[in-house]
């Protein structure tokens, strides 16, 4: 019986997801548009951004830098997660915790200083320094 009572709370939480579930789709049936087929329009019937007319193609070239930035997203995102999951448990970890948390920051700040020398963070066109033109004639002859 000791473990039944335990579980009342996951219970009771998914009776409450499943009552706001049905509150929303209800809500929605009662107060949405309806659409009996003599208001579609041309730009109704087009599955685009809720009936506004398209303007182009909806196949888009995304730049270099995008994909890059979601990259960088993703190292970072993964390295929170990891690095906060760790802080919960740093105290019976200990030091072997402790230096394998420093081993994965650097090496993740070694990686971060790679691609930064590489020039993956550089957006735009690249500036070239200013040359003075040389005016000087040699006059050897």
């Amino acid at each position: 019986m000791e473990n039944i009572s335990n579980i009342w709370p996951v219970f009771t939480y998914a009776v409450v997801i499943a009552l706001l579930l049905a509150c929303m789709l209800g809500l929605s049936a009662i107060t949405g548009t309806r659409r009996d087929g003599r208001a579609m329009g041309r730009s109704m019937s087009m599955a685009f951004e809720s009936g506004i007319v398209p303007t182009g193609s909806a196949h888009l070239r995304l730049s270099v830098q995008y994909y890059l930035v979601a990259m960088f997203f993703v190292i970072f995102d993964v390295e929170t997660g990891i690095l906060l999951t760790w802080a919960t448990v740093v105290t019976e970890t200990g030091w072997v915790g402790y230096a394998a948390a420093v081993v994965f920051t650097a090496f993740l700040a070694l990686s971060l200083a790679y691609l930064w020398r590489a020039g993956a963070l550089d957006w735009g066109p690249r500036v070239r320094p200013y040359q003075i033109p040389d005016t000087r004639k040699d006059h050897a002859a």
